[in-house]
């Protein structure tokens, strides 16, 4: 059987899985797809989307009218395995490995010799060799024998996912040299960008470590925006013009950080290793506290008005995307409203609808509001202007309004 006849099945259909599948069925495999709710399934069944990506839904149309694409609520016998479930965490920050360690003991009784089992969640350092392999042996397969077991993280941003999945380097880890030379055979059958070969565990920490890398740096420029609100100077002017030196790149600072990766990984490597992780530590304090200094900033221009009107500009964790994961705009609002600081008005042209709060459209919420706070640097928001927004006080936590 030649690669592009071979079978897959993926375990997760959210915005990895469900990216990934449809884009293999398009390059010829046949794809069997599994997620844990039936209205996912019918969804792309009937070749529809449940998220947000850009030309997802042409691909996974696509996909499913050649017949490559199929989803169930069950695995079946495939060539190849990829376990795109979440890995989120449980009690104080301690990773929750329960939806790996359920995906690979259901597919264990699947599994058969020759065939290659991927993890592609983003996981703590070891998932690989002492979760997904050690089930499979206990199971009684012969891991690095007959079946192959191997890490290779996704590596891509959310609004560029078609794109990034194809050409993005991507690091590849086997439990053994057997495994990971499976695994990049693999993926060089649909990557553009180089397939780059390592350990298990060193693919694991690779992820993880860009994360945290830019998570640091995230955190450096919330200190920055918070010195400079003290010293009454631009913050983005600041960076923008330290950035002018040859070897300064310094991030964008926010009302926090969200998403399922920057807010996420680097606790894993602090869990795995929290006497060396102190830097790594300190920054993720930083960004988890950044919301509770724009809410600070929020009580102080609110108590200028009677009744204030505050209208919320964006719920999703970045810009252009309806993710709403770990999302410090969305925790903002939440906050804001449980604390009835002022009435709460929220735009989010993401979202057709969300179930805490009434979502209008942009210029009723600056018409009605009194507090104008910019959560997200969504392409509708970024026209915005301090004319535009004459006699409003901002808060722009994005630093977009010129």
């Amino acid at each position: 059987m030649s690669d592009q006849t071979k079978t897959i099945c993926v375990l997760g259909l959210g915005y990895i899985g469900l990216p990934t599948a449809s884009l293999l069925g398009t390059k010829g495999y046949r794809v069997h797809g599994v997620d844990v709710s039936p209205d996912v399934v019918a969804t792309i069944n009937s070749g529809g989307i449940h998220i947000v990506e850009p030309d997802l839904d042409i691909l996974v149309k696509s996909a499913v009218q050649s017949g490559n694409l199929t989803a169930g609520l069950e695995p079946v016998e495939a060539d190849i395995f990829i376990i795109a479930v979440p890995t989120p965490f449980k009690g104080d920050h301690e990773p929750d490995l329960s939806y790996v360690e359920q995906a690979t003991k259901t597919i264990s009784q699947f599994i058969k010799p020759g065939n290659l089992v991927i993890l592609e969640s983003t996981s703590p350092i070891g998932t690989t060799d002492e979760v997904v392999a050690t089930i499979l042996q206990q199971d009684g397969h012969k891991v690095g024998e007959d079946v192959y077991v191997a890490h290779c993280p996704e590596r891509v941003l959310p609004g560029r996912i078609l794109i990034e999945l194809v050409q993005n380097d991507r690091v590849v880890g086997g439990v053994d040299e057997e495994s990971t030379q499976v695994a990049v055979d693999f993926y060089e059958t649909f990557v553009r960008g180089e397939v780059l070969a390592t350990s298990a565990k060193t693919a694991e920490l690779v992820k993880l470590t860009e994360n945290a890398y830019r998570d640091v740096n995230i955190a450096f420029a919330n200190e920055l925006s918070m010195i400079a609100e003290t010293e009454e100077v631009n913050a983005w002017e600041v960076i923008e013009l330290a950035n002018r030196h040859p070897r300064v790149n310094i991030l964008q600072p926010g009302p926090g950080v969200g998403g399922h990766c920057i807010a996420v990984d680097p606790w894993f490597i602090v869990s795995r290793a929290p006497e060396q992780a102190k830097l790594i530590r300190t920054a993720r304090e930083v960004n988890d506290s950044k919301p509770q200094w724009v809410m600070a900033q929020v009580r102080k221009q609110a108590d200028r008005f009677k009744n204030p009107v505050i209208g919320c500009l964006g719920l999703a964790f970045k810009a252009d995307v309806d993710d709403l994961r770990e999302s410090p705009a969305l925790n903002l609002v939440q906050q804001l409203q449980s604390e009835d600081v002022g009435q709460v008005l929220v735009c989010e042209p993401n979202l057709k609808q969300h179930s805490e709060f009434e979502l209008l459209p942009l210029a009723e919420v600056i018409k009605k509001s009194d507090i104008i706070l910019l959560l997200v640097d969504h392409k509708p928001f970024k026209k915005l202007t301090a004319t535009s927004l004459n006699n409003k006080v901002v808060i722009d936590t994005r630093g977009i309004v010129k």
